[in-house]
């Protein structure tokens, strides 16, 4: 699947910092925004959407204060002549925690200003803080809805791990700060993804990767081996979310590549095979749960986890999964879901109250085959039940390539705006995107 800080094309630099004095109140909900072009989207009937946000840069995972302001983790990325492409760039810039302001509530922020050094997708606004990933740490900083500025950075979590998978999601229920730790390999091979080589067994990996880690949130000072281990066996959940019903936590997982032969893969099936398997796992995290990675990965055609074969899998025995965790719905392979959200506002109508939207940064891995995913969904959620899901936003991509503007696009964040709208990060397009309903 697409790693999470994998770049797939040029970003602009960004803007210069606006010094406009802006008001901290709440945007005016007088009228909903709307581009005449839905900002190149194609959204269901009744919805519309503006470009909030433009040059930002590689923006990944969002919050949002009552007040409105967002608060938003910008990503190393290079410079470049346009956003999703164009002539290459003279450097490389710095990953931010990034302040975006929309004071006229018109739909786009005129004020934007690069708070304090970030990198990664972990952000969350907690107790007078925002605590936000930055290098390899996950750090606090005090924050106060309406400031333009934050405090100094206090190391929360430190030595988070490098290589493989290390976006450092995480959210928060209460003091408490749930860490995804992506695995260090794509199917615990060592050496890793090389053909015909068979896993770790056992995956020692597991130890410390490849899960959930809970951390008491109000202590400063701790390493990522001072974690507790929460749950198992999921090789990347960069959508670490939390179903604010009952406060438990839900992830789409990144799967496994390489199921075909070489030079596509490292493994003995078609390329058809590869490219439709393994599904992307939506799961339902409680504690202790394993969910199968490396020993198992999702069949679409037996519709089940299955062997791997790493570890003697043929792609229907499935001995080493019968006590593993079911996902409680599976998307198409290769999608690369980098965000979940469950939906609590009051703008949009009551149906989108019981699910969450997921957003999808699409595949590189699909080939000879198009690339897909590149879309915001939403999935449909009755508990552990879930319905199917429905395209919200797309036309991002056509098929890994440029969107109807002609350019690169990717989605990756999601957030709830104050006023019940949702924004949409695009980390390869450095663009924010705000969908709002006009009613039909």
């Amino acid at each position: 699947m697409s790693r999470g800080l994998l770049r797939r094309a040029a970003v602009p630099v960004l803007g210069a910092l606006l010094t406009i004095a802006a008001a901290s109140s709440a945007p005016s909900r007088a009228a909903v925004p709307c581009d005449a072009d839905n900002a190149n989207l194609t959204l269901p009937a009744g919805f519309c959407a503006t470009v909030y946000a433009t040059n930002v840069g590689a923006p990944r995972h969002m919050v949002v204060a009552p007040n409105g302001d967002m608060l938003v983790i910008v990503n190393p990325y290079s410079t470049a002549a346009e956003a999703g492409g164009g002539a290459a760039g003279t450097g490389r810039q710095a990953g931010s925690l990034t302040l975006l302001r929309d004071a006229n509530g018109d739909g786009k922020a005129e004020y934007m200003k690069r708070l304090a050094p970030g990198s990664g997708s972990g952000i969350a606004l907690s107790g007078g803080y925002v605590y936000y990933s930055s290098s390899n740490s996950i750090v606090r900083s005090t924050y106060k809805t309406g400031d333009t500025t934050v405090g100094p950075a206090e190391v929360v979590i430190s030595d988070l791990y490098r290589g493989g998978h290390v976006s450092n999601a995480f959210v928060m229920v209460g003091s408490t700060l749930y860490l995804n730790i992506g695995s260090g390999t794509n199917s615990c091979q060592e050496p890793d993804r090389r053909p015909l080589v068979k896993g770790t067994d056992p995956c020692v990996e597991l130890e410390t990767r490849a899960g959930v880690w809970s951390y008491d949130a109000t202590k400063l000072g701790q390493k990522v081996t001072d974690g507790v281990r929460f749950a198992t066996g999921m090789r990347n959940s960069v959508s670490l979310t939390v179903d604010p019903r009952d406060k438990s936590l839900w992830a789409t997982m990144h799967g496994r590549d390489g199921l075909q032969a070489p030079p596509v893969g490292q493994w003995t099936f078609s390329n058809e095979y590869g490219s439709e398997n393994p599904g992307e796992q939506t799961n339902h995290i409680l504690k202790g749960d394993d969910f199968g990675w490396p020993y198992c990965y999702f069949s679409t055609e037996e519709k089940k986890l299955v062997n791997s074969p790493e570890y003697g899998g043929d792609g229907k025995n499935s001995d080493r999964c019968e006590s593993r965790k079911k996902p409680a719905y599976v998307f198409p392979a290769h999608w690369a879901p980098n965000d979940m959200m469950f939906y609590t506002g009051t703008q949009f109508p009551g149906e989108y109250k019981s699910g969450a939207f997921v957003a999808f940064h699409g595949s590189w891995n699909r080939a000879p085959f198009p690339q897909q995913g590149f879309r915001v969904v939403f999935l449909p959620l009755n508990g552990e039940k879930a319905s199917a899901h429905r395209d919200f936003a797309t036309d991002f991509s056509a098929n890994g390539g440029p969107g109807k503007d002609g350019k690169l696009h990717r989605p990756t964040g999601l957030a709830q705006g104050a006023d019940g709208s949702l924004y949409i990060a695009d980390d390869v397009g450095g663009i924010i995107y705000k969908v709002s309903y006009k009613g039909k």
